[in-house]
């Protein structure tokens, strides 16, 4: 052995350790039927996505494939491939799965979810109404008139629910409330509606009509305007 051979195995025996980095493979199967259900899941079509590719991720290293030619092969990241092959070597078939509690917590509470849902559908407590004597009133007249977004996660965080405008969107889509009610203004409770309306527009034709006649006249007076008849301009018509 050569002064650069000795240097390099006094280096090493000085950190304590190997030259050669530790290779993570899946350990060996416990008996026929754990090698044969690992097989069984990496080839299936109707098992969970994950669950497949974890399979299939222990049964390419027993073929004998590295960390890295697994994550290429299976197009996910070397992390993930040492993970579950840390997972499996611990835990054999059953670590694949998922750990209870795994995934994102959900916010709000099904109860919380029907009464955000119960309270767009309810009338909004500052849109007015008529009472038994014909007068406009409102139960709550700085509460909001119509129900918005805004306004809907507004009351539902008064009520101790926190959400937000985002978050109630997706629940009202989900179940198709609609929180925007359209309202015709042409509708009126007042019995003479129908008899003034048509007075009212009796009064505008008139007034656009006369209008009309006053400008003509001043355009024929400024001879910018060609008689009907003979297509002269002006007042000189023979």
């Amino acid at each position: 052995m050569g002064f650069l051979g000795w240097k390099v195995q006094g280096v090493v025996s000085c950190l304590g350790g190997s030259a050669m980095p530790k290779i993570l493979r899946a350990r060996p199967p416990r008996d026929d039927g754990e090698d044969r259900n690992i097989r069984k899941l990496a080839g299936a079509r109707h098992a969970p996505a994950d669950w497949i590719q974890r399979a299939r991720i222990v049964a390419l290293s027993w073929d004998g494939l590295g960390v890295p030619a697994i994550a290429e092969q299976l197009g996910c990241h070397p992390k993930k491939v040492r993970r579950w092959l840390h997972r499996f070597n611990a835990a054999g078939v059953g670590g694949l799965g998922d750990r209870p509690g795994a995934g994102r917590k959900r916010r709000i509470t099904e109860a919380q979810r029907s009464a955000i849902i119960a309270l767009a559908r309810s009338a909004p407590p500052g849109q007015l109404a008529r009472d038994a004597d014909g007068e406009l009133s409102a139960d709550d007249e700085r509460g909001p008139a119509q129900w918005t977004l805004d306004t809907l996660s507004q009351t539902a965080r008064d009520a101790g629910i926190a959400v937000g405008r985002s978050q109630v969107r997706r629940i009202l889509l989900a179940e198709k409330v609609r929180w925007r009610r359209t309202r015709s203004w042409a509708i009126s409770t007042d019995p003479e509606f129908a008899p003034k309306a048509l007075v009212t527009r009796g009064v505008v034709a008139f007034a656009r009509k006369s209008w009309w006649r006053a400008r003509r006249r001043t355009w024929l007076g400024s001879g910018r305007l060609g008689c009907a008849g003979c297509g002269t301009v002006g007042a000189g018509c023979p």
